[in-house]
C-alpha cells in the first residue's frame, strides 16, 4: 500500500525515481537547504550540483516505506538504490516543508 506523502515531497520522490534532476529540484525553496549526512548544500546551485555529482552519477533512487510528523517536520524512511557500494542502504530524511516548498532537507543514513 502506497504511503501518503505532503505534494512537495510527493514531486520530490516522483522526480527521483525518474531520474528527472530538474523535477527534483522544482519542490524546494530558492533558498533551500540540503544537508546530506553532514555536509550542507544551501541554494539551488549547491543543491543542484550535490545531485548532479552525487545522485545521477550512481542512479541513486530513494523508496520511502514509512512516513511520519516529528516537531513539525516530515519523517520519511525507506530504502535508497543504486550502483553505489552497499547499496540498497536505508535513509532517513527529515523534510521542513514552508509555503508549499521543502525549506530544508537532512539525510543520513
Amino acid at each position: 500500500m502506497p504511503i501518503e506523502l505532503p505534494p512537495p515531497i510527493a514531486a520530490y520522490v516522483a522526480a527521483n525515481a525518474r531520474l528527472d534532476l530538474d523535477g527534483m529540484l522544482k519542490p524546494f525553496a530558492h533558498d533551500a537547504v540540503f544537508i546530506d549526512n553532514g555536509k550542507r548544500f544551501a541554494g539551488e546551485a549547491a543543491i543542484r550540483q550535490l545531485f548532479e555529482d552525487e545522485v545521477m552519477p550512481v542512479k541513486a533512487i530513494f523508496a520511502p516505506d514509512t512516513v511520519r510528523d516529528e516537531e513539525g517536520d516530515v519523517i520519511v524512511e525507506g530504502p535508497a538504490h543504486g550502483d553505489f557500494p552497499g547499496s540498497p542502504l536505508r535513509f532517513t530524511y527529515r523534510f521542513t516543508l514552508v509555503n508549499g516548498t521543502i525549506k530544508t532537507l537532512e539525510t543520513t543514513v
